[in-house]
Order: C-alpha cells, then structure tokens, then sequence
C-alpha cells in the first residue's frame, strides 16, 4: 500500500463533536506545522468520563472541554506524552474535576520537541514523508507534567463505560503511551501514528528501533482484530489502520534500505545522505530532515550495520540487511 495521508478533516474549534456513542471530540484552537488542524481532546465514557490528551494550557479550549462533560464526572485525566500540544492542560482539568493524571512518566531529560512534519495538512501523497521533520529544542516539551498515576505497558485502566489498555509505544518520544478502549475498538495513539503526516522520531530520546517495533506491535493488534479505528491527537480518524501502519512501516524500511545503498558507495556524512536522499525537498528542510536520517543511522549501528566513522561520517560494517531484518 502506498503511504498517502489523510487530508480533510473540520476541527470545528470550541465545540464538542460526537463522534460515537460514549466519545466526543474537542478540538484546540492550536494549528501548526506541528500539530495540523490543533489538538484533539477526546472524552470517552457515559456516567464517568476520562479524558484523552487534554492539549495545550489555553483557557478557551480547558472551558470547552469542561463544558463538554455535560454534567458527567471525569476519573481519569490520560496524557500519551509530554510534548506541549498534548499536556500542559491535563493540571488545569484536573484541578477542576479532582479526576487524577495518568501518564509513562515526566518529560525526558534528553528529548527534543516537534510533532510532525512541516508540509500543510493538505499536503496528498508524499514520497519524502519524513522530509521536514523539523526538530525544535525543549521549548515544546511540558517539563512540569508529572502523572498522579504512572502506567506501564499491559496496565489496564477502567471506568464506567471504558476499559483502557495501556500500550507503551517509545520512538516519537520514550514515554509514549497509546491507550487502546477494547469496548469500542478504538485506539488512541497520540503521535505515534497520525494520518495526516509521518511523525518525527529525533535522537536522542527519539528511538527509530523502537518506533518501527511498536509500529509492528500495532499491525500485529490489528491482525489480531484490535483496534479497528484509530482516533489520533492530530487530524481525522484513520478508519483501515491495518495496512496504514504497514506502509508506515514500509516507509521507514525503505529509508533504512536507502542509507545502506548509499553507504555501499563510500563514507558519507549525514549531510551527504541528506543531499542525496532529499535532492527533491527545499534545501532549508534539510538540516531537519538530517535528525530523522540520524535516527535511522543510530538504529542501523546497533544492528551492527554501519558504524561512525569521524570525522569523515559513515560507513557500513557490511553489505546487505535492514532496520529489523
């Protein structure tokens, strides 16, 4: 399947969406080339309700979300992550209902902020997906988030009329959570997967090995007859994640396939890799576009494929293989 994004989606900003029975939508009033359209709150249950990545600390959105629950109480307050488009929010929502805050863990040390690539949401089919995967430092990452409740991978979270699995999914970030609701087929997966665009995995924190194993893990659920519907953080749902997931992981492979073809030619820095492997993207994408490509090179050298060599670049331990061969 070829890896074509999701491009039409109505944020319908402020107000509460049904979605389904039992899940609403809320939608903040924070669109960039990180976040599309903005940050989709979603609250999930009938007499109790938990809330799904609150967004950003903007009091217009905590006011509609609030306003959202319609009289229901809220019990569990869930964060994927501590990028600052996903949890700034989940204190001021807490505060208001005394519902406690779940999450991997704080913000790591080492990770760098961006959510997606820098191309618009109405962007089609792209080849060099991960292209602009523009990396920004610590100003998006929510350092003060610190869960009441810290999860970890197989926990199970229950409320009346929800039942959450917790799957823990590093690579975008290393604590990354996506929360799959098994009474309604749904997954919840942050930034792990969006069909609006690739997802930056940027060292050090971000993790190319592990995001392609938890992709992996994803297609394998879905084989299994889980989680028919994705409802990402960012943009519309992806209704046939199946093979979505699959090209993604396609996707990465063949990057991973690229670099190893370029290397069998000669030591290349990662400057070279990028001139190369994006000869078609705006040069000024292409210091960004190098943090995915490092990714990749990392993952490659623990493999045992390619190694450092400085300060002339890289080079291959040997011909052949790929990321997870």
């Amino acid at each position: 399947m070829a890896l074509r994004f999701l491009t039409e989606f109505d944020p319908e900003y402020g107000r509460a969406v049904d979605v389904s029975p039992g899940l609403v939508r809320v939608v903040a009033e924070n669109p960039s080339k990180y976040t599309a359209w903005g940050t989709g709150t979603y609250l999930v249950g009938d007499g109790e309700v938990a809330v799904i990545d609150p967004g950003p600390d903007l009091a217009p959105h905590v006011e509609a979300v609030l306003a959202a629950l319609d009289g229901r109480r809220v019990t569990h307050v869930l964060v994927t992550h501590t990028h600052a488009d996903h949890s700034p929010a989940a204190r001021a929502i807490s505060r208001a209902t005394g519902a406690p805050t779940y999450g991997f863990g704080p913000h790591p040390p080492e990770a760098t902020s961006g959510d997606a690539d820098t191309r618009s949401p109405a962007g089609g089919e792209v080849d060099a997906t991960d292209a602009a995967d523009e990396v920004e430092v610590d100003e998006s990452g929510d350092r003060e988030f610190v869960p009441d409740v810290a999860v970890r991978d197989g926990d199970v979270l229950e409320g009346d009329g929800f039942r959450f699995e917790c799957l823990h999914t590093p690579g975008h970030i290393s604590n990354h959570v996506c929360y799959a609701e098994g009474e309604r087929g749904l997954l919840f997966p942050g930034d792990h997967v969006m069909g609006w665009s690739t997802t930056v995995v940027s060292p050090p924190d971000g993790d190319m090995a592990a995001y392609v194993a938890g992709l992996r893990r994803l297609v394998d659920r879905r084989e299994d007859g889980r989680d028919g519907t994705y409802l990402p953080t960012h943009g519309p749902p992806i209704t046939d994640p199946g093979p979505y997931v699959a090209a993604l992981v396609d996707h990465r492979l063949e990057r991973d396939r690229q670099i190893l073809e370029l290397l069998d030619g000669g030591t290349r820095t990662v400057d070279e890799l990028v001139a190369v492997m994006y000869a078609d993207v705006r040069p000024e994408l292409h210091a960004p576009a190098g943090r995915s490509v490092l990714a990749h090179l990392l993952a490659l050298e623990r493999a045992g494929l390619v190694e450092e060599a400085d300060p002339a670049g890289w080079r291959p331990v040997r011909t052949g293989g790929s990321l997870g061969s």
